[in-house]
């Protein structure tokens, strides 16, 4: 019979790559780690590993597991949970974001859901939109929100608000207007690879202008808030992530550019098991504000 520590031994193993680190994660011995592995493999009568260079790669039949694997532990934790003292809203929600949304709006809608719901269990990992999407594929978030578009018949992807783009320079920059900056040899501050605002600056705003190149490539918005201040090169940026910083007139923001909407999203794994403390934040997020 397949036991849950087996499963669980495998999701992690899955997402370390090796019996080492998982045996670590697990507090359990190397030994017990393979072991519980074997005997799972025994049971299905298959590998759900390949071994490669001293590394384990999930193969097509671990990849079939690994989705009922979650599932099955999802629920388990449920029904521990029903018999806890505390209220029904239990467990803890792993919440992804990218960079303006982490920054900027997830703060002030969590403390209003914890404040209706008195639910604090609650983790934020931000980072850019390539990596909440590749975090909930492999089941280490339940939710994101993300910035960037989204590909996947496995995510499930509802609009959440609209976000209007700007372009901000140095206070003292003699470029205050876009059509000049078209006209100019521009320096720009990128976000890096796999980067919402990224994304949205090649798609959108590079083709407009004759002649630009990449002055820094840096992985956080407000270190390109800071590098735009001192003059570094200009950048495309969130209002949401510009406001504070253009009203403390640390940087300005170009007029004359056309209006700039980008989409942000909600994105869930649609085999994910959703429990009812997920339900509800997803409910609260689509209402919120």
């Amino acid at each position: 019979m397949i036991t849950l520590k087996q499963l669980n031994v495998f999701t992690v193993i899955v997402q370390e790559r090796s019996i080492t680190a998982a045996a670590d994660k697990l507090c359990l011995t190397k030994a017990a780690v393979s072991m519980a592995l074997a005997e799972l493999e025994r049971h299905l009568e298959q590998p759900l590993f390949d071994r490669v260079n001293n590394r384990l790669m999930i193969n097509p039949a671990g990849e079939l597991l690994l989705p009922h694997a979650h599932q099955v532990l999802d629920r388990c934790r449920f029904l521990e949970s029903l018999f806890k003292e505390s209220e029904r809203l239990y467990g803890e929600i792993k919440i992804g974001a990218s960079d303006t949304l982490g920054n900027h709006l997830l703060p002030p809608m969590l403390a209003a859901f914890q404040q209706q719901t008195g639910h604090t269990q609650q983790q934020l990992f931000i980072t850019n939109t390539a990596k909440v999407c590749a975090m909930l594929r492999d089941y280490e978030l339940d939710i994101g929100f993300v910035e960037g578009r989204v590909i996947g018949e496995d995510l499930d992807i509802m609009p959440w608000f609209e976000d209007e783009m700007c372009i901000v320079s140095a206070m003292d920059c003699a470029i205050t207007d876009f059509q000049t900056l078209i006209q100019s040899q521009s320096r720009w501050l990128l976000r890096e690879q796999g980067s919402g605002s990224r994304e949205f600056f090649l798609a959108n705003i590079a083709a407009q202008l004759t002649s630009w190149r990449t002055a820094f490539e840096l992985n956080s918005t407000e270190a390109i808030i800071n590098g735009v201040a001192a003059g570094l090169g200009v950048a495309c940026i969130s209002k949401y992530s510009a406001e504070h910083a253009i009203a403390q007139q640390r940087i300005q923001a170009l007029s004359g550019l056309k209006a700039a909407p980008r989409q942000f999203w909600l994105v869930t794994r649609k085999d994910k098991f959703q429990s009812p403390i997920l339900t509800r934040l997803i409910d609260f997020a689509a209402h919120w504000r």
